[in-house]
Parts: C-alpha cells; structure tokens; sequence
C-alpha cells in the first residue's frame, strides 16, 4: 500500500508542484529575490493548510476508498469523508492552494500562470471526464452526492447522507 501512495504522490502532485514549476521558472527570466514579509507569511500559511489537505484527502482515499487518486488505482469505494463532505475536489482544491502559496514565496508571476493553467485545465477536465467515470463505477451514491455537495467551492456545513 506505501508503494502505490509514493508511486501517486511522485507521478501526480510532485510533476504539478515541482517539475513543472521548475520548467516554467528555468524557462523564463526568473530570479529569486527576498519577498516582503506578508507575501512570505502567507505562502507558507497557505502551503502548510495545502500539504495538511493533501496528506489528509490521500489517507481517506487509501484508508475507505481503498485505491489513490492516480487514474490506474481509483478508489474502490465512494470517499464521502472529512473534506470530501464539504466539497467534492479538495485534493485538487490542496494543490492549487500550494501552487498559489509557491507563486508568492517565490514573487512568480509565472508560477501563477500555472496556476491558472491547471484550475482551467481541470475546470474542464472534472465535468467532462472524472465525474462521468465516477457515475459509471458508483451510480445512484454518487449522483445523491453529486447534487448535494459543490464541485470547487465548499459547503458551509457538513453533508451527510441520508
């Protein structure tokens, strides 16, 4: 089970917060140099409250799902837990939270440009793509959650099943 969450974490989050990045940076005229002390503060608040998300969404899916959010080991179970009872993405609301949080410690426009590369690229993607797989593998359950729970921004209370 280690193995397929490192074999996730490596090919999936790792590719979108460090090697991409690394492209995009080494692509263009960047140079870092000390931000001010709020865009610091607030990019490691924000990175923190991202891992912690992420740590926690991919325990869920390994612990009640059964699988990792990699496409070749999907969950086996529908995952209607902590976060995910609030809202249906946040292991992608994790991320994207981290990248905001690498644009401003390292002061990158370009950084954010990723950013909003990866938000589109999934706004469309989710709709389009996971949520039809999602339907297929666990009917009537995930369509009941589908309608009560929002897609990106979260519920202000819990939802729970009925």
């Amino acid at each position: 089970m280690l193995w397929r969450w490192i074999k996730t974490v490596i090919l999936l989050p790792f590719n979108v917060l460090v090697i991409i990045p690394a492209i995009v940076l080494y692509c263009s005229d960047y140079s870092w140099e000390m931000q001010n002390m709020l865009g610091m503060m607030l990019g490691i608040l924000l990175l923190i409250v991202g891992f912690c998300l992420a740590g926690w969404t991919m325990r869920l899916f390994v612990k009640i799902g059964k699988g990792t959010a990699a496409p070749w080991d999907p969950p086996q179970k529908l995952v209607v837990a902590g976060p995910y009872c609030y809202v249906r993405n946040p292991m992608i609301t994790s991320v994207l939270i981290m990248l905001i949080a690498e644009s401003l410690l390292l002061g990158s426009g370009y950084i954010f440009g990723w950013f909003i590369a990866f938000l589109l690229g999934n706004i469309i993607y989710f709709p389009c793509f996971e949520e039809k797989d999602l339907e297929k593998r666990f009917g009537e359950d995930y369509l009941q959650y589908k309608h009560n729970v929002p897609r990106w921004i979260p519920r202000l209370t819990a939802w729970k099943k009925k």
